[in-house]
């Protein structure tokens, strides 16, 4: 399977972490944005951001797509407007790999194992001890208007979204960490900080 394009959705607004772009808070000296992009950045054939406001703002050298949808609707919203930007940029692309801005120790098979399970059922996202984490996903580009429905038709739920196009879930071991650990509130950032000094390699 080719590399697929590569989509990180910072569009939220981070209310729990109180406000601002959480992906610009400090991990172990430097943005967890730029953590991001570096476990990224090899897997992918292209990276974009989704994010909404000012792009400068997130000092990376990336193409930003921007929500189609008003009142920032949720990752549903980013994911539509990466699968759009890659049908109408890249037309030879097949797949959307999506991941959140706030999980800084993403695995880095993650593109080939999605890819693995995505060319078996067509499309794949992430699960580690016990739990899913369906935004961070292996999209078909040719389901975009099947989304573009399911929220036009006032859906939300990422996960809603993975039953519509039949996607597996493909699991990490969560063991001697959760490599979809993400940082949402000041003390998830204190126990990021904790575990990057426990396994420095991350």
């Amino acid at each position: 399977m080719d590399k697929p394009v590569g989509l990180i959705l910072a569009g939220g607004l981070s209310r729990r972490m109180g406000g601002g772009d959480k992906a610009l808070r400090a991990l172990g000296g430097e943005a967890i944005l730029a953590r991001i992009v570096r476990r990224i950045g090899p897997q992918v054939s292209m990276l974009l951001l989704n994010a909404n406001g000012p792009a400068e703002r997130f000092g990376v050298e990336l193409p930003v797509v921007p929500d189609s949808l008003p009142d920032t609707p949720g990752p549903l919203a980013g994911i539509l407007a990466g699968l759009d930007h890659v049908a109408a940029a890249f037309p030879g692309a097949r797949y959307l790999l999506t991941v959140p801005a706030d999980c800084p120790f993403l695995p880095a098979d993650l593109a080939t194992r999605l890819g693995e399970a995505a060319e078996r059922a067509g499309a794949a996202y992430a699960a580690s001890g016990g739990r899913t984490h369906p935004v961070v996903g292996l999209w078909p580009v040719a389901a975009r208007d099947e989304l573009r429905r399911l929220l036009a038709d006032g859906e939300r739920r990422v996960d809603r979204w993975t039953e519509r196009v039949g996607a597996v879930a493909v699991e990490w071991p969560a063991e001697p960490f959760d490599p979809f650990f993400n940082v949402n509130t000041p003390d998830d950032l204190a126990e990021a900080e904790r575990l990057l000094a426990a396994y420095p390699a991350l």
